[in-house]
């Protein structure tokens, strides 16, 4: 007896294993959790980084996919380099995060996640917050749980901003993510 959706089913299941090698595929080791000396994020910036979502009371997407909860107040930050900054490539980037924990891709754990660093993107081209986030030059994973990274940048203006994703890389509800900054690499 053929089961119906045994087929979406397989291709779901391929599309899950090759996002986590890939998250696994990167070569840096995991980073300790950034100190708690960050000063706390204002009750405007924490209304920023939270984004709104029409489905706000609704953790199922139109994707019929099931979304982490992410609880209230919590945000991702990007402790270095600052807004505005000049710096040469390989810039280094701090990730931090209140109010969650950072865990490697594939661990479900509430209200923990890895973080993802977006590059460059207007909003245009971010990715959709019910679905798995894409892995490319402008959706980085750092399936290990890393908090820091080295990007190597061309000369010029880049944007960057973290979002975090759960244990499939599908956003929380709601989505955790920073303010974005600009950098001008050198």
């Amino acid at each position: 007896m053929r089961i119906p959706f045994q087929h979406s089913l397989l291709v779901a299941m391929i599309a899950g294993a090759t996002l986590l090698q890939g998250c696994s595929d990167n070569n840096e080791e995991p980073m300790a959790e950034a100190p708690a000396t960050e000063a706390p994020a204002t009750e405007s910036q924490a209304d920023s980084t939270m984004a709104e979502d029409t489905n706000a009371n609704d953790a199922t997407s139109n994707s019929g996919m099931t979304r982490s909860s992410a609880p209230e107040g919590a945000t991702a930050t990007i402790l270095s380099p600052a807004d505005g900054a000049t710096v040469t490539s390989p810039v280094t980037v701090e990730f931090g995060l209140e109010g969650m924990d950072v865990v490697p891709a594939g661990t479900e754990q509430e209200h923990a996640g890895h973080h993802h660093l977006l590059i460059d993107l207007d909003k245009d081209s971010m990715p959709a917050m019910d679905f798995p986030l894409p892995a490319n030059d402008n959706v980085v994973h750092f399936g290990k749980g890393q908090t820091q990274t080295e990007l190597e940048l061309e000369p010029g203006t880049h944007t960057l901003q973290l979002l975090l994703g759960d244990h499939m890389h599908v956003p929380h509800q709601p989505p955790v993510m920073s303010e974005k900054i600009t950098i001008t690499v050198e």
